[in-house]
């Protein structure tokens, strides 16, 4: 059995409530339709036609990540077919992350599924719709157990060591959760930037990008790092991995392509489209949204500065809001997939993954792979 370790090759204060003035201009401009209320749906179909790596032979398998139902995201329809022997649905593992797993005997023959998603999203602002104005932190937090898991080390995500002098240099003396996730949120942001030259999403290894002082990466590097911060200052946090679905309108004022786009039709080829983003707990209220590592990318996409009024619009909605043109799958990181897989643990889970006898698909080039997504927006 041929082996391939390209996986380890790959892992070479504003208040809250504040909303610049120009984004709540553009929002305002396009007040009477459903998309800037939020409400969006779409028709994602995946296909997949696997190819073998040379010199492996044997039983495929194949895991597909999808969409958990959410107050921001319900899937409406599922629907698969293919060649496979068979396939069936699963979320029996660690973090509960809702799998599509699929076999085939042998690799001679033709190996393909075809999964059809409706979703529908909702825009999630609960920081600029003010759900937050009269939050109060406990003196003394306590988490229920599912999310308590969201404190604690991953084998990419320490919360000790550098991660955790870091932190503490970042949040000094403040020692309220929302404005210790403010000030970690605008360091990682400011601090960090985005570095294209990395494979696929990144691989998240927090540790090893703070220790280097190079302070680049992809979505994964840049909103794990914030992740990490978040749990070593004792506040739960955690990455949800995902695909763009389609055109930022709120988002897109400020750049056409960094956010997700799509043709006058809202059709998108998004198979590149992988993003992973960031949420933080508060004792007393719940989940929030956050995603420092797209305001990298508009920063490097439109060439502009962190200073940039435009970046600190982008920068401020971004901490306590999502755009929903984007699905999530599942918060999984370092985890064992089910059924196991041979080269295991998994980093994380927002690509398909796929074995032959053992030996692992590259699942960052999809023509190798091969796989193939395409989204449309009902209009």
């Amino acid at each position: 059995m041929q082996r391939r370790d390209f996986l380890k090759g790959a892992a070479i204060l504003s208040a809250a409530g504040t909303v610049m003035p120009v984004l709540a201009a553009s929002t305002q401009a396009h007040a009477m339709t459903d998309k800037t209320c939020g409400r969006r749906r779409f028709t994602l179909t995946n296909t997949y036609q696997l190819v073998a790596p040379e010199g492996s032979a044997g039983v495929v398998k194949l895991w597909v990540p999808l969409p958990e139902n959410t107050a921001f995201q319900q899937v409406e329809k599922l629907n698969f077919s293919g060649t496979y022997q068979d396939a069936y649905i699963s979320a029996n593992n660690h973090y509960g992350a809702k799998t599509l797993f699929a076999t085939w005997p042998d690799a001679k023959g033709k190996m393909t599924l075809t999964l059809e998603l409706v979703i529908e999203t909702q825009d999630w602002e609960p920081v600029k719709s003010g759900e937050l104005s009269h939050y109060r932190a406990p003196a003394k937090p306590e988490y229920p157990t599912d999310v308590a898991i969201y404190l604690k080390p991953t084998k990419h995500m320490p919360v000790d060591g550098i991660v955790k002098q870091t932190a503490d240099k970042i949040v000094g003396k403040e020692t309220e959760p929302l404005k210790q996730a403010q000030l970690i949120y605008n360091w990682v942001s400011a601090n960090m930037y985005r570095d294209n030259d990395v494979i696929g999403c990144g691989s998240g290894d927090v540790a090893a990008i703070l220790e280097s002082g190079k302070l680049g990466g992809k979505c994964t590097d840049i909103n794990s790092v914030f992740v990490a911060l978040m749990r070593a200052v004792g506040v739960p946090a955690r990455e949800m991995f995902g695909i763009r679905l389609g055109q930022a309108i709120k988002m897109g004022h400020y750049s056409k392509k960094a956010f997700g786009s799509a043709d006058d039709k809202g059709f998108a080829d998004v198979t590149g489209g992988q993003h992973c983003r960031a949420m933080f707990y508060l004792a007393g209220y719940g989940w929030l949204p956050a995603d420092p590592a797209d305001v990298t990318k508009m920063r490097l996409t439109e060439k502009k500065e962190h200073s940039d009024p435009a970046v600190q619009a982008v920068n401020d909605y971004l901490f306590g809001n999502w755009e929903m043109n984007w699905v999530g799958f599942n918060y999984g990181r370092d985890f064992d997939l089910f059924p196991v897989a041979e080269q295991t643990p998994l980093n994380n889970f927002g690509y398909p993954y796929a074995e032959v006898d053992g030996d692992p698909v590259n699942y960052y080039e999809p023509k190798v792979f091969a796989y193939d997504y395409k989204s449309s927006e009902q209009r």
